[in-house]
């Protein structure tokens, strides 16, 4: 029972000391006792352990008044890799990233149909992208599926606008040896804003596509829901009696603020299919069919936003869509729309990671996974001035 107990205390200790390595580094092992008030003999002998792993490495010294200088610590991040997939409707994006979430590269690739093909196909574009990566001690470390539609147990139970097989990431996971992570694509945004953007534990990250999600994160830990079906903020009704939506309902929010639905409206306006580059144009030409559609999405997501905030109650609400990305002053408007209903401060903001939000909080998700840290920084938080 004694070993049991002085196994779980320094196991404990291996990986409060490696998060420190990775969220305060580069840091001496001084430094590493003083925060996390361990004794040197112990954070010598974790680190001896660190180091002969391959995880961290030594990585120069720091200045001293006398004596012998502190050699710093840092994790070593060539040591392994993670692969994120985001699988959208036409196609899908896979990023490669180190152990500390950087030197990612990006590459995309277009799909024309999601049957039983598609699962040969997504195989072989991850072994070449894995035999592409430089040789480490790790190799690839994991892989993260982010997926259009609810998630539960690691498998697709439900997606609108394609079809998935649900035992997609088990499947990989034989072919491939490896751990295979699938999520929602707006569970994995909030992860990548909170690891890579915004130091806000309380958040809520909205995802405007081809559908509508919301990632909901409480006190730092993600909320799916007892089935998965948290943050379904499409589906949430907002006309009685409008437009029909796949889900089999009428009126759902994603059938007036997805850009499929303000394609959809703009192109009936035009008499023409309208895409989505020419959308953004024709609004900065301030074209009045253009305008309608934006302040329709203005009215909509306003409405979603409001049950949101009064249902959750969040430190900060993030907006993942095309509109915020080329017209930023969206976020702005609505929160000053908001606050002068509520009478109770509140903070919305556009997207700082845009496209890569999903991708980034895949990476994160196999990293956090990896590594086996609580509190994973993959980067200094965005404060309140630089937003």
């Amino acid at each position: 029972m004694q070993t049991g107990s002085k196994e779980l205390i320094r196991d404990i200790n291996f990986h409060l000391i490696l998060e420190a390595i990775i969220n305060e580094g580069p840091i001496s092992r001084a430094g590493l006792a003083k925060h996390l008030g361990l004794t040197k003999a112990t954070v010598s002998s974790i680190v001896q352990e660190l180091l002969d792993s391959g995880l961290v490495r030594e990585v120069g010294s720091a200045p001293a008044e006398k004596g012998r200088k502190p050699i710093l610590l840092s994790l070593h991040q060539e040591a392994g890799y993670a692969l994120a997939v985001n699988i959208e409707t036409t196609g899908i994006t896979v990023m490669s990233a180190d152990l500390l979430g950087t030197g990612c590269r990006l590459r995309q690739y277009p799909v024309r149909a999601f049957d039983e093909g598609f699962f040969s196909f997504l195989l072989e574009v991850l072994k070449n992208t894995m035999e592409a990566l430089p040789p480490s001690r790790y190799g690839v470390v994991g892989i993260c599926l982010g997926v259009h539609g609810v998630s539960r147990g690691n498998r697709m139970i439900f997606a609108p606008y394609y079809s998935l097989d649900a035992d997609l990431a088990r499947r990989l996971m034989e072919a491939l040896n490896l751990p295979v992570y699938l999520y929602n694509e707006a569970n994995l945004s909030v992860l990548g804003e909170r690891a890579f953007a915004f130091n806000y534990p309380d958040m809520i990250n909205i995802s405007v596509h081809s559908g509508v999600g919301m990632g909901i994160l409480i006190n730092d830990h993600l909320y799916t829901g007892a089935n998965g079906f948290a943050g379904e903020l499409g589906h949430t009704i907002v006309e009685p009696d409008g437009r029909p939506c796949p889900c089999g309902n009428l009126g759902c929010l994603e059938q007036y603020i997805s850009e499929r639905a303000l394609l959809l409206e703009l192109s009936q306006r035009k008499g023409y299919e309208v895409s989505l580059d020419e959308l953004i144009r024709l609004s900065r030409d301030k074209d009045p069919d253009a305008l309608f559609v934006h302040q329709l999405f203005l009215k909509y997501m306003s409405i979603g936003l409001n049950n949101v905030l009064n249902t959750l109650n969040p430190d900060l609400i993030v907006i993942n869509s095309s509109f915020t990305t080329y017209f930023p002053d969206i976020a702005r408007t609505l929160e000053k729309s908001l606050n002068n209903r509520m009478g109770r401060p509140l903070k919305i903001r556009p997207s700082h990671l845009q496209d890569t939000a999903i991708l980034l909080g895949g990476i994160y998700v196999v990293l956090k996974e990896f590594l086996k840290v609580e509190n994973l920084r993959l980067k200094p938080a965005v404060t309140e001035n630089d937003m």
